[in-house]
């Protein structure tokens, strides 16, 4: 997956990199009933477009993303918008690898868990709940079973029931892709 990944950024702008942040963080963070911002951890950051405004928002960030290129174009991408936003190079299912100590009042997660390889899964979700301050929200887009011709992408919202222990699964709404994706929002209800 990471080779697949690199390919991308080394041929120039991966499709999924739009440069806008997507209207349903945007509805997290400034909307009706919006949070006081606090501490978020991007995981799968990109070039760093989403981890850049939550920090213009007064969001403190991490953000990690597997591919290096990634992160170089992230910082650099932060450091000419004036952002203080940490980028981390590392696997968001090896979260106790990298320094990203927690509690963490919002996560979000453009893609990133329904590429995981699923025997990769739990370590994501357990590495996430362990930095997870209590009521913390988790927005999550992901593609479904099926959007693509490979065993191991897309996730369901019965998955991310069994294996985000101590989170309620609280929305589920169907992107507007051409192929089935899905926002997902999940609380922390114990820790």
């Amino acid at each position: 997956m990471r080779r697949e990944l690199e390919a991308y950024y080394h041929a120039g702008k991966p499709p999924w990199d739009t440069g806008v942040t997507p209207p349903e963080l945007v509805a997290v963070v400034e909307g009706e009933g919006a949070p006081p911002p606090g501490r978020a951890l991007e995981l799968g950051c990109g070039t760093g477009t989403n981890a850049v405004y939550l920090a213009r928002h007064g969001w403190e960030v991490v953000a990690v993303d597997l591919v290096e290129r990634a992160v170089e174009q992230a910082r650099a991408k932060a450091a000419a918008a004036g952002a203080a936003v940490r980028v981390l190079w590392g696997d968001a299912t090896r979260l106790d690898e990298l320094d990203v100590p927690g509690r963490y009042d919002l996560f979000f997660d453009l893609s990133c868990f329904c590429a995981i390889p699923p025997h990769r899964r739990d370590a994501y979700a357990a590495g996430l709940t362990r930095r997870a301050a209590p009521g913390a929200r988790l927005l999550m887009f992901g593609y479904g079973p099926g959007a693509f011709d490979d065993l191991i992408s897309g996730v369901t919202a019965d998955e991310l029931s069994a294996r985000f222990a101590g989170w309620e699964l609280a929305d589920v709404t169907p992107g507007t892709n051409p192929v089935p994706t899905f926002w997902f929002t999940l609380r922390r209800t114990t820790g």
